[in-house]
């Protein structure tokens, strides 16, 4: 399936999607987001990292438009200036925090400055200092002062099921207080009720002026089914789950098969150009 020929803007998750499992772009990805430009077609991306976490993708992809960190819980501009943020509220901060311990997991804390762990031996530190190249500040506990801060409150374990069971228990019991969805099987992300990429895709309309049916979006996870719901054409990975192919109009390779490409060249550019 072909996405319409009116598309302008291309929206992408980062990780599972535009990089490597070794969190690499790779030369192919680099080309394709060189031949959106030329196209006419903007790119811009958005992700559960924190901004500063974005920033060594910046260059190689030529983007210019705001990048949404924090599933959309912080806007900000390619030299990292702050556009918007929204902040959970702090009670909702504190019982998604007693929640995630309360039932096994891990607990990571993001303000706008911050990454705040307990354990900097916990499962998943250590790759993600890799990844978004910024070191966590490593606390006893979370302060109410923390919690007044917190952006993103995320949830980790290597029991895919027991952070599904969370997920689940977050959404009942916050509802739409909160925005709690898996960014990875083994990340459960609580973020503000507006912060999710389901609202990037309407915060990008209304910012470029371009309506969501000339939106195309593309992403791995579940929590990027929201954005597949308000775009014109969404685009899932070929490293998704079934159940997140399901929702998308299209599928495209893996992420280490250079899915990202494949997808602007199989969906996006021909019909740009007809």
């Amino acid at each position: 399936m072909k996405a319409p020929g009116n598309i302008r803007l291309f929206l992408s998750d980062v990780d599972g999607t535009l990089v490597t499992h070794e969190k690499q772009l790779t030369e192919a990805t680099k080309a394709a987001a060189r031949e959106l430009r030329d196209a006419g077609i903007l790119l811009a991306i958005t992700s559960g990292r924190a901004p500063q976490g974005m920033r060594m993708l910046i260059e190689p992809l030529g983007l210019e438009q705001a990048i949404a960190g924090f599933n959309g819980g912080l806007l900000v501009n390619p030299d990292l200036s702050v556009i918007e943020r929204h902040r959970l509220d702090p009670a909702i901060a504190r019982r998604a925090l007693a929640l995630i311990l309360e039932q096994g997991l891990d607990a990571w804390v993001y303000t706008e400055a911050d990454w705040l762990v307990r354990d900097p031996k916990a499962p998943h530190v250590a790759n993600d200092r890799m990844a978004v190249q910024f070191e966590p500040r490593v606390v006893s506990s979370f302060t109410e002062a923390d919690l007044a801060q917190a952006i993103k409150v995320v949830g980790v374990s290597d029991d895919f099921a027991r952070v599904a069971a969370c997920e689940a228990m977050m959404q009942r019991e916050l509802g739409d207080r909160a925005s709690a969805t898996r960014s990875q099987a083994y990340y459960l992300d609580v973020t503000h009720p507006q912060a999710n990429k389901g609202a990037v895709v309407t915060t990008m309309s209304r910012r470029l002026n371009i309506p969501p049916e000339q939106i195309a979006t593309i992403g791995d996870m579940p929590n990027d089914v929201l954005m597949f719901r308000r775009s014109g054409f969404s685009i899932a990975m070929g490293n998704a789950s079934d159940t997140v192919k399901a929702q998308a109009k299209a599928v495209t390779d893996s992420s280490e098969n250079d899915g990202f490409a494949k997808a602007v060249r199989n969906f996006l550019l021909i019909p740009a150009k007809t």
